[in-house]
Formats: structure tokens, C-alpha cells, sequence
């Protein structure tokens, strides 16, 4: 490649992982600053990164007429994606392309992007068309009506996942249930906080030191950033057409490794959201009915005087009865305003079915910290059991509050 080629690329900042406050020198239309910059991180993407481009230049030439820029940041791709992108500069005069050559890894090719950006708003995308372009209006949109984070989410309304495994769900949904034990402050501000698509404005993380790892750079806005206001759009995962899938266990251990570092680098873990206590209140009266119903199914099938059954299956169905009891009231009651956006029967069987597992888990829980407190704490074994209950409540009303009863589905 001549040296001239050469020039084109812009300069990989060799510095910490810091944006400015104010952009970089550069106008866009009518000498105006640059309204949005946009970066795209790749790796091996050179069957898509063209179809990219053309779809994102004429979606935003529509809408901003020219105020924006398109930042390609290549991870030295061995396919030379970085080269094909940088071909199609004369003809998209608002793009840029980085070649990185000394650093791996998304999360830093998103901050490096955003390091030489001249837009006021910056913006993520994946560079597969996994990631619906046409929702980058809405996501503007949110924004200029004051937002100062705007995340496309696949768990409000009009989102979804095309066609994912049942393994991929559950590690997603897994990775999730983590990250609200670890950082609730952050994890419970957004619906889908391991999204990889949102724009931010400059001022909410300018002058702060990001420290990602792997791939979940939202994590490191919300928890790092000064972010107040949380706008979220629904938008389909669609599936890769082109290319490889980045999708590796070392994903998952990267997350696991970057939310032990911000829980224990970060102060003030992201803006707490408030509890929402009158919806704890009736989620802890109908656990109550579910004890009465519980109960009641027990004694009717063990009890000698009724049908004797052996008492290891008569609990087991009774707590089933009780599970049922309760996911009815809190679909109707607790969470009603929840579902009645989703009333399809295939939406209430995959709610209970989340309910039954939340509840499962709540119940190891709870002879966990029964067992811990009785034995290490207060000696009581009815005090213990107490604290127990307690425990494993506040766990199945946050985790259900987070993970089933929310829009997750697109006809």
C-alpha cells in the first residue's frame, strides 16, 4: 500500500481510554460542529462492511443531510477489512477508517473510535447487520428529546431475537441474573444492558477513564459515565448472513471478569433506580396466599385422614400448586401492567416457565442462608428460617421483576 493510502487512515490514540470534552477539530454542514459520530468495530467483516456503509450513509443522509460521521475501527483484520473500507472513502466522503495494529478487543475499538470523533452525540454498531440500521432514527430521536442515553433493547416493547438457541438464551439471561447481583445499580437501570447498540451524549463520558473488557462496553458507560436520563428502543437480533460469529466462552469470561472490576473500582456503581416497593408489597402477598395453598395441598394429599399419599410427592406437587397459585396472581395482580402487553399463550407459558426456575433457585437459596445463619450467626432455627424467607423473597421478586415479566417477543 502506498504511503499516500497510508494518510488516509486516522491515528490510533496511543494514550488511556479517555474521551475529551470537547470534539476534535472539524464541521460539518454550514460550519456547525458534527451532530453524530458513529463507530463500527470490526474484525474479519470485509463481506459486509460495503453493504454496511451503503445501508448507514443513506439512512443518515436522510435524516441528518450530511451532520454525522462513520468511524470503521479494524482490529488489523488478517481478511483486510480495514483496506475495503478504507476503498470506499472517496465515494462516502463521511466515513473514516482506523487500523489498530497493537490493540484486540471491542469494547477499546469503541472508545478509540469515539477518541477521534467529532460529533457531540457518539453512537455503537455492530458491523454485521445484526444490529437493524433503521433503528438508529429512533435511537436519535430519544435522544433529542433529551435522553442522554438512548440503548436499542431486545426486551421492550417491539424487540425480540430472531432465531437463537435455547442455550444461547439461557446464557444470556444468565449473564444477566449475574450482573444484577453484582452491579444492580447498573444492570437494573436498562432492560437489556448487554446490548451492543446505543448512542450517548459526549458530556456524560468525557473526562472519565473507561476501563472495559471483552465485548459489553454499555456496562462501562452507565457505570462509569455521568448518565441520567435512559431512553430504550426495541429492535430485533437478526441473524449474522454474512461472516463469523465472535461468539466464543471467552466472551462469557470476560463479562464475569469486567463485572468483578467495576464492582470493586467503582465507588458509586451507577445511579440506584428506586424499589418499587408497592409491587414488592403484592408480590409478598401472594407468596403469602401461596403458603396457605401450599398447605392446604398438602394436608389433602398426605394427611392419613384424606388420600395418604407418600409425603415427598405430596409436597412436591403442593409447592407446583403454590408456584402456579402465584405466577396466576402476579400475572394478573403485580405485574399486570406488564402483561397485558404481552397476552399470548406461548408469552404466559415462557413466563411461567422463567417463574418455576426463579422460584428454584430461590429455594436453594434460601437453605443456603438458612443453613448459614443457624450455623455461623444466630442459633435459632426459626429466626434463621426467617432471615431465610426474607432473603430468598427479595431474590425471586427482583429476578422475576428483571427477567420474566417483560416483552422478550416480536410476531
Amino acid at each position: 500500500m502506498s504511503n499516500s493510502k497510508d494518510n488516509l487512515l486516522s491515528t490510533v490514540q496511543s494514550d488511556i481510554l479517555l474521551i475529551s470534552d470537547s470534539p476534535p477539530a472539524g464541521t460539518g454542514i454550514d460550519g456547525e460542529t458534527i451532530h453524530f459520530s458513529l463507530v463500527i468495530p470490526t474484525y474479519k467483516e470485509r463481506e459486509n462492511i460495503q453493504n454496511v456503509i451503503q445501508i448507514l450513509s443513506r439512512l443518515l443522509d436522510e435524516s441528518l443531510l450530511g451532520n454525522y460521521e462513520l468511524i470503521v475501527v479494524d482490529d488489523d483484520s488478517p481478511d483486510r477489512t480495514w483496506e475495503v473500507a478504507q476503498s470506499l472513502m472517496t465515494e462516502y466522503p463521511q466515513l473514516r477508517v482506523m487500523r489498530r495494529q497493537n490493540e484486540r478487543g471491542l469494547s477499546s475499538a469503541v472508545i478509540r473510535g469515539w477518541q477521534i470523533a467529532r460529533g457531540n452525540i457518539l453512537g455503537v454498531i455492530d458491523g454485521d447487520l445484526q444490529h437493524p440500521p433503521e433503528v438508529l432514527a429512533q435511537l436519535l430521536h430519544s435522544i433529542e428529546q433529551g435522553a442522554d442515553l438512548a440503548v436499542a433493547s431486545r426486551h421492550v416493547d417491539g424487540g425480540g431475537v430472531s432465531r437463537w438457541s435455547a442455550v444461547r438464551r439461557f446464557l444470556s439471561r444468565g449473564a444477566q441474573v449475574l450482573g444484577l447481583i453484582f452491579l444492580p445499580g447498573v444492570l437494573g437501570r436498562v432492560s437489556d444492558p448487554m446490548s451492543g447498540y446505543f448512542m450517548v451524549r459526549r458530556r456524560c463520558i468525557a473526562g472519565v477513564q473507561l476501563n472495559p473488557v471483552g465485548y459489553k462496553i454499555l456496562l462501562e458507560v452507565i457505570a462509569r459515565g455521568n448518565v441520567a436520563e435512559i431512553a430504550e428502543v426495541g429492535y430485533v437480533f437478526c441473524e449474522r448472513k454474512q461472516g463469523e460469529s465472535k461468539v466464543t466462552w471467552k466472551q462469557y469470561v470476560e463479562y464475569l471478569h469486567h463485572l468483578l472490576r467495576l464492582r470493586l473500582t467503582t465507588k458509586q456503581v451507577g445511579q440506584k433506580s428506586a424499589f418499587p416497593i408497592g409491587r414488592f408489597l403484592r408480590f409478598g402477598l401472594v407468596g403469602l396466599s401461596g403458603v396457605f395453598v401450599d398447605m392446604a395441598i398438602l394436608y389433602l394429599l398426605s394427611d392419613p385422614s384424606t388420600l395418604a399419599l407418600p409425603l415427598t410427592r405430596s409436597k412436591i406437587i403442593a409447592s407446583e400448586i403454590a408456584i402456579f397459585n402465584n405466577f396466576l396472581w402476579n400475572d394478573a395482580w403485580t405485574f399486570a401492567d406488564v402483561a397485558m402487553q404481552q397476552q399470548e399463550w406461548h408469552h404466559r407459558a415462557k413466563r411461567f416457565l422463567k417463574f418455576n426456575l426463579v422460584c428454584l433457585a430461590g429455594l436453594v437459596i434460601n437453605v443456603v442462608v438458612l443453613n448459614l445463619v443457624f450455623n455461623f450467626v444466630i442459633p435459632n432455627r426459626y429466626i434463621a428460617n426467617l432471615i431465610a424467607i426474607a432473603v430468598a423473597t427479595v431474590w425471586n421478586f427482583w429476578v422475576n421483576l428483571k427477567l420474566s415479566w417483560r416483552v422478550t417477543d416480536v410476531k
